[in-house]
């Protein structure tokens, strides 16, 4: 496949696949487990996930490594099968999708707080991502994505580690934000303009935002990126806030309602569109029937 950065010179913009978690929730995950362990029992799920995905036109589909890394793991006994569970998860997406899509590696935060607010030092966190990223690399991704950080220092040893492992291998990095009365901020307290400096420093060839706001928001913060980088961007929206309905968590954004928002970010010029929580291979679908559309693509 052609490398995604010079296709994204080229001015395609692609998209990206949507939840996993919620999907994988429907196939027996329980509260509480964590969704990797499905990397070690339930593989033809993650083929199915991916095979979904990529039916519905998402020409980048994720590895079930969110909480790969072992520091991660460790909260579940499972950091010594850290090699095995992102190698699983890559053979799953590869053996689903074949030539046909690229295979993102997914690096989400270790779920530890680095010096001085937790007792994680940078050189610990750094060898936590690497010993990740090498499994994932080693297992024939095409991109790493560090991804839903809040933390700017966390998100810069990942992206950093990722490039020592394989400096070939293109880098995206995403962070989450939350309105508040002052503009957009991580709950670290990192601004968009701040994450634009430190990610671009620490090597990232695409930057931007997933989860944590509905497509509305993520317009707005992908036009303060805009503003502020000349980075290819990737926006992952959620489908809305989560609303608790009965005992069932309900996302409240229509596929057709995110994929018309959606315009205003092709028109603001984020080279990679995506969902996040509450997405679907429905949201996927509409996505790309409107990119289709408006970029007159033939897939």
């Amino acid at each position: 496949m052609k490398n995604i950065l010079e296709r994204i010179q080229n001015g395609d913009v692609l998209v990206a696949d949507g939840a996993m978690g919620t999907i994988l929730m429907e196939h027996g995950l329980k509260p509480g487990d964590p969704p990797e362990s499905f990397n070690l029992t339930h593989t033809e799920i993650l083929k199915k996930i991916a095979s979904l995905y990529l039916k519905a036109g998402a020409e980048i589909i994720q590895t079930n490594t969110f909480g790969g890394s072992p520091l991660k793991l460790a909260m579940y006994s499972l950091d010594d099968k850290t090699e095995e569970i992102n190698k699983n998860a890559v053979l799953a997406v590869n053996e689903a999708i074949g030539e046909h899509a690229y295979v993102s590696g997914s690096c989400g935060p270790s779920g530890r707080l680095l010096k001085p607010y937790g007792d994680v030092e940078e050189e610990e966190m750094y060898n936590n991502f690497e010993r990740q990223i090498k499994a994932l690399i080693k297992g024939g991704i095409d991109i790493i994505c560090v991804e839903t950080m809040t933390d700017l220092t966390e998100a810069t040893q990942a992206i950093k580690a990722a490039k020592t492992v394989s400096s070939s291998t293109p880098v995206m990095a995403t962070m989450t934000f939350d309105p508040t009365p002052k503009g957009f901020y991580t709950i670290m307290g990192i601004s968009i303009e701040q994450a634009v400096k430190g990610l671009e420093n620490a090597g990232a060839d695409i930057i931007g935002s997933n989860c944590g706001n509905g497509i509305e928001n993520m317009v707005k913060i992908a036009r303060e990126f805009r503003a502020y980088s000349t980075l290819p961007l990737i926006i992952q929206s959620n489908a809305g806030l989560p609303e608790i309905k009965g005992n069932k968590t309900i996302y409240p954004e229509t596929p057709e309602f995110m994929a018309e928002k959606a315009k205003e970010l092709v028109s603001i010029g984020v080279s990679i569109i995506g969902g996040c929580c509450g997405t679907t291979p429905e949201h996927i679908r509409v996505l790309c029937e409107m990119l289709n559309r408006r970029m007159g693509k033939n897939k």
